[in-house]
């Protein structure tokens, strides 16, 4: 279903470039959960980049579902990104001026049906949120924000979801609750999930573990 083949990314410095990923290649299929580890300034959140369409790679190629997103114009790409693949950042990035509710609907505004509300209001309940759908993010948690975050990246119902650090700016016990909500609903929509962290303590939830290291991913299933 996902399919990275002999990725490169590099970036021009005055000094030459700077080479962040090298050669890397793997396959994932449909439900899989891997978590990608690795120090500050490794790459981690451009090789997601790259993943979910954001960012181009200098060389190889990336397909999801046999597609090329590189491969497409810009109407397209933003398209398939809306369509196939959920994001979920560190900071939660809702918009503060938007309800709950209307947070979670934004994705399908440039969607074909406008048949999603129920699939929103289905997904705010499924994390806990059915009473907080009026309110702002103003008047949310930490750990209801990136809930709301959550239910944001599923609504389109995507094929890959991408989590930056999705417990990064939270505490322990909210933290603890999210990753169990992320595992949960991973498994109940059989996503391929790729999350990048720091937590040894989330890492340690996923089947499939990997350590970004000089420039390439190891296997680091044992971490544990």
């Amino acid at each position: 279903m996902l399919e990275i083949s002999h990725l490169t990314k590099e970036y021009p410095t005055p000094q030459g470039p700077l080479s962040i990923l090298s050669d890397v290649s793997l396959e994932f299929d449909r439900g899989d959960a891997v978590a990608i580890m690795g120090p500050s300034g490794s790459g981690k959140s451009t090789l997601l980049y790259i993943l979910g369409g954001l960012e181009p790679p200098t060389s190889g190629v990336v397909t999801l579902e046999g597609q090329n997103p590189f491969d497409l114009d810009e109407k397209a790409i933003a398209s398939f990104r809306n369509r196939r693949v959920g994001f979920v950042f560190q900071d939660h990035c809702l918009l503060p001026q938007c309800t709950v509710l209307e947070n979670v609907l934004i994705p399908t505004l440039i969607a074909d049906s406008d048949d999603y509300e129920s699939r929103a209001r289905l997904l705010l309940e499924q994390v806990g949120l059915s009473e907080r759908i009026g309110h702002r993010p103003a008047e949310l948690s930490g750990g209801e924000k990136q809930r709301v975050a959550l239910a944001r990246a599923l609504i389109m119902n995507p094929v890959l979801l991408l989590c930056d650090e999705p417990t990064g700016n939270l505490d322990r016990k909210s933290a603890d609750a999210a990753a169990s909500l992320l595992m949960r609903l991973h498994t109940e929509q059989r996503t391929i999930m790729i999350v990048v962290t720091h937590s040894l303590e989330l890492a340690s939830r996923f089947p499939a573990r990997f350590e970004l290291i000089d420039k390439q991913l190891k296997n680091a299933s044992k971490l544990d």
